[in-house]
């Protein structure tokens, strides 16, 4: 398995004045995010929109993500759905356009219990030699891992770690305790980047990382190096950005910050729908001290 590194970026899915896929954005996005500190890159997950594209859609992006920064930095694909046959198929495809991980999140909506969530994740891994990390985020999907249930999962030889967005630092805590070594424990939630890496994680899957990625990786770095109130300082300092980057559903205070500095991502597509421009200027100008330079 190749190493994800401390900051892996969950990519917004650019659209153009059409609210059509946008590959020539797609292609700067990927430059910049390369630029400025991402150790890995997700691409059609939930910030990505993954809902909203079509299936040739989903293909264009992972071609183009795996021709344009395979080598460089892992590609991760988001292939999860709440249809078994459909999340295998997806990481078959994926798996020959050459991504280096899929990101599987738990099935939405039919709300299968545990021993359902786990067979559904063990026919994946089933199905592929793909690193396969687990996507846990019960605000979304209405499903939650337990503790056991993940245990059990990771034992599965390429079902390789985590990203949970549940907010529960005791689970991350158990895990980095009682899971194996080759586990990896990221946070899905910026505001707890570095409660996870003093747990012993090993970073975040960002959405704040679009626009610093830079500090984030200076955080890791500083933390490793035993430097931890710097680590804390510049933590704290990132926090109102954290906060501002979820002011309302997650990817739209993104996608309206990328636009102001001049990114070109685009809008978004229903049901969700832009900030009012005055709110993104205000967001934007509120900060944008925190932002690398």
């Amino acid at each position: 398995m190749k190493s994800f590194g401390p900051v892996i970026t969950a990519m917004v899915t650019p659209f153009d004045e059409y609210n059509q896929l946008n590959i020539s954005s797609l292609r700067k996005l990927i430059i910049h995010l390369l630029k400025h500190g991402s150790t890995s890159l997700v691409i059609t997950g939930t910030t990505g929109e993954a809902p909203t594209l079509t299936a040739i859609e989903r293909l264009r992006i992972w071609e183009t993500a795996v021709d344009f920064a395979g080598g460089t930095v892992p590609i991760i694909a988001g292939v999860g759905t709440n249809n078994t046959k459909t999340t295998i198929h997806n990481v078959k495809l994926a798996e020959e356009i050459g991504a280096d991980a899929v990101l599987v999140v738990t099935p939405y909506y039919n709300k299968p219990n545990q021993v359902g969530l786990m067979t559904h994740f063990k026919e994946i891994a089933n199905s592929t030699d793909l690193p396969i990390l687990l996507y846990n985020i019960p605000s979304r999907t209405g499903v939650s891992l337990t503790l056991e249930s993940i245990l059990e999962l990771a034992e599965i030889k390429n079902i390789v770690g985590i990203k949970d967005s549940s907010g529960d630092l005791n689970l991350l805590k158990a895990l980095k305790e009682q899971a194996p070594d080759h586990f990896c424990l990221y946070s899905g939630d910026d505001s707890n980047y570095l409660e996870t890496i003093k747990l012993g994680g090993d970073g975040v899957i960002s959405v704040a990382s679009h626009v610093a990625g830079l500090q984030m990786n200076q955080i890791y770095q500083l933390y490793q190096k035993g430097k931890v109130e710097e680590a804390e300082a510049l933590n704290e300092k990132l926090k109102p950005l954290y906060k501002g980057l979820f002011c309302t559903t997650n990817p739209i205070p993104i996608k309206a910050i990328l636009n102001q500095l001049g990114m070109e991502v685009g809008g978004l597509r229903l049901p969700l729908v832009e900030m009012d421009q005055f709110e993104a200027l205000e967001l934007f100008n509120e900060l944008r001290g925190l932002l690398d330079e």
